[in-house]
């Protein structure tokens, strides 16, 4: 099953900058062979299930190998069965009735 997520991931106790926690996680994504898009506060992903959650997986062992004691993350997700859908899809139909 396809799936699309919105990733938050926020190492705790590292002080105020989490980028290059980011970055880590970042690689491991597009490690993964999934699509992603990062924003501000978090990452789009897009995928097959097992793939996009053992990359979410594969981030907080990773953060916690940086030396992270502790992790907090939200996920929103989405599925759809009746067609075949993107993150540019869904980005390209907003813009169409703006």
């Amino acid at each position: 099953m396809n799936v699309i997520i919105d990733l938050c991931v926020v190492p705790l106790g590292v002080g105020l900058s989490v980028s290059k926690y980011v970055a880590a996680c970042h690689e491991i994504i597009t490690g993964a062979g999934l699509k992603s898009n990062l924003h501000a506060y978090g990452t789009n992903i897009e995928g097959d299930w097992d793939t996009v959650f053992k990359a979410v997986k594969d981030c907080h062992e990773k953060i916690h190998d940086m030396g992270v004691p502790r992790i907090t993350t939200t996920i929103k997700l989405g599925t759809r069965t009746d067609r075949k859908q993107g993150i540019e899809d869904k980005i390209k139909s907003v813009k169409a009735k703006l």
